[in-house]
């Protein structure tokens, strides 16, 4: 655990936010009002940072809330997250946001030095001692030779799989909303030429966003919890297939790679 002190905001769970979401999801944005529950997986929207633009890492990259230390290593990749919703946000509310390293480890990797930095983030109802949500995010650091991860061996992709072509212009708004700058997801030279990727990469949290999305919809259920494993990139305008699949204490949800290969693999609780 780390002990330096967390970074304190006042965030608005605003209604403006909240249509520019579903519009993004091609939904009826005058289908929420103020004091309905804010759906879960899109808090997305209450854990932007505000780094300076003179503060940002060489990627872009905001830190998400937290300033990341340099290390000399200027590649950084979302590992996973876990996500645990403790209650209901209720759109319009005022919430206190805290936002820390959690761990920042140092190691050798096969493609030399590396570390994982996992930062949390706890978000307060005015008056309230515990939380209505946390959310702990792992990033991998790593130096400028390391290689992108490939996805695994090809699965047997469910027929039920609903088909998404992420473009441009979706990932644009996924950034813009959550106020992410990392050029990966922005600059297709950048992505291509320094990253060594082919194509501009899907943010991580916007894969997760639509995995549950297809759960809210499908099942009409809303989780406890999430755990998400990031295992490879998905590129923009490549397909991206997502399924949920019932599982004992929940479901189970993934997106694969248009080589049928899973990218993203999500366990979430039910209640």
């Amino acid at each position: 655990m780390s002990d330096a002190a967390p970074v304190i905001r006042v965030e608005t769970c605003g209604l403006a936010a909240v249509r520019r979401v579903a519009a993004m999801l091609d939904l009826d944005p005058d289908g929420w009002r103020e004091g309905d529950p804010l759906p879960r997986g899109w808090q997305f929207i209450l854990l932007g940072a505000d780094t300076r633009r003179s503060a940002l890492r060489g990627d872009g990259f905001p830190g998400l809330g937290v300033p990341l230390p340099e290390l000399g290593l200027p590649r950084l990749m979302l590992g996973g997250r876990s996500v645990a919703f403790q209650g209901d946000i209720p759109i319009g509310a005022t919430l206190r946001r805290e936002s820390r390293m959690q761990s920042l480890t140092r190691k050798e990797g096969p493609n030399g030095p590396a570390a994982i930095a996992t930062l949390l983030h706890a978000l307060f109802l005015a008056g309230a001692a515990e939380p209505a949500l946390t959310e702990t995010q792992t990033y991998i650091l790593l130096g400028p030779q390391a290689s992108p991860r490939k996805a695994a061996e090809a699965a047997p992709v469910p027929e039920r799989a609903r088909r998404v072509v992420p473009d441009d212009t979706l990932l644009f708004q996924y950034s813009a909303l959550g106020f992410n700058s990392h050029r990966i997801h922005l600059d297709r030279s950048y992505a291509r030429d320094v990253e060594g990727f082919p194509d501009l990469v899907v943010n991580g949290g916007l894969a997760t966003l639509l995995l549950t999305e297809l759960l809210r919809t499908e099942k009409g259920r809303a989780p406890v919890s999430i755990k998400a494993r990031h295992l490879a990139p998905l590129f923009c305008g490549r397909p991206m297939l997502l399924d949920v699949a019932d599982g004992e204490r929940g479901w189970l949800l993934r997106a694969y790679d248009d080589g049928g290969r899973v990218a993203v693999e999500i366990e979430a609780a039910a209640g």
